[in-house]
């Protein structure tokens, strides 16, 4: 059942507030249209758990107190927040829903599902009024800056599965890659261990004596691609993502010849003999030959779009409180 099935026959019972992810950056630990619904007593599924979620719901029920349709816009730092040496942002949408602005998303679920629908969210002064389109550009929206007000209209997709990619790197070509990510069923988190880049939408800057661990916070089924500035920060990262299992790509930018140098350090670590054959390098589908950033940039998210599905993302919960 989805949230808004859900959201329907809760907000005939109780009041109701639902806790929506606008936006993230750096390691988060759900991605941007996890939906998450509060009442006094029960919550139904998860932005993550943890202190966030906790924070999140104290917040979900003081909206409670006020007239439906309320709504908010919060922002989680998470590393002061989780202590997350890796950094990382949530943009939360924090509403006590009105009963009579979910009646328009009734027809997606008889006509059975949400697979490629477009929920559009008008936000207004006093409540949230959505509706389903069947075609349209989402929007982006960052997890910094200006938030969405009265009068802001937002798109996204529902019902799409987004892999999570861990970019280490914001240089040229990782800028390129950010630039033509959105749109595409992929999550970006976006690292650098430069201050220099502090200051670009979507970087979290890491010092670099703690960016390996970046990489062991990435879920099981991200795509971890490694394009660092720096040939020694290459090799860190790429021996900590072949250490840990499940990872659902690790593409390494280079050459033939990097990549032979490369798992012959690694054999010298004493790094499993099978544990190079997951290392992708050179990346990008085979056959496009430029050098350009945006070449390359397409080339890598193209391979990224061919790798198959496996979505562990953690299951719908409800729990009552007692």
């Amino acid at each position: 059942m989805m949230w808004w099935d859900v959201a329907r026959g809760w907000a005939q019972e109780e009041p109701l507030a639902m806790l929506s992810v606008l936006a993230c950056e750096g390691s988060a630990p759900r991605g941007p249209g996890t939906r998450m619904l509060v009442s006094a007593a029960r919550t139904w599924g998860t932005i993550g758990g943890g202190a966030l979620e906790f924070q999140a719901v104290e917040q979900a029920r003081r909206v409670l107190d006020l007239p439906p349709g309320t709504w908010r816009i919060q922002d989680y730092p998470l590393g002061p927040l989780l202590g997350q040496c890796c950094g990382g942002r949530v943009r939360l949408l924090v509403e006590h829903l009105d009963a009579q602005s979910l009646a328009p998303l009734q027809g997606l679920s008889e006509r059975g599902g949400a697979d490629g629908a477009l929920l559009v969210s008008h936000f207004g002064a006093t409540r949230i009024d959505r509706h389903w389109i069947a075609q349209g550009q989402p929007t982006p929206l960052s997890a910094r800056g200006e938030k969405p007000e009265a009068g802001t209209r937002v798109i996204e997709p529902v019902g799409q599965w987004r892999r999570p990619v861990y970019l280490f790197g914001a240089g040229h070509v990782g800028q390129a890659i950010a630039r033509h990510l959105p749109g595409l069923p992929l999550r970006l988190c976006w690292f650098d261990t430069r201050p220099m880049f502090a200051s670009l939408d979507g970087v979290t800057v890491v010092p670099e004596e703690d960016i390996v661990t970046c990489v062991a916070q990435a879920p099981d089924e991200a795509a971890i691609v490694i394009l660092t500035h720096d040939h020694a920060l290459d090799y860190r990262l790429t021996r900590a993502a072949l250490q840990r299992p499940g990872a659902g790509f690790i593409g390494l930018i280079g050459s033939a010849t990097k990549r032979a140098r490369f798992v012959s350090r690694l054999a010298a670590d004493g790094l499993d003999g099978a544990a190079p054959g997951r290392l992708t390098c050179p990346i990008g589908v085979d056959g496009i030959t430029g050098k350009e950033p945006d070449v390359i940039a397409i080339a890598v998210l193209a391979q990224l779009l061919r790798l198959p599905q496996h979505v562990t993302e953690k299951p719908e919960k409800v729990s009552v409180l007692g």
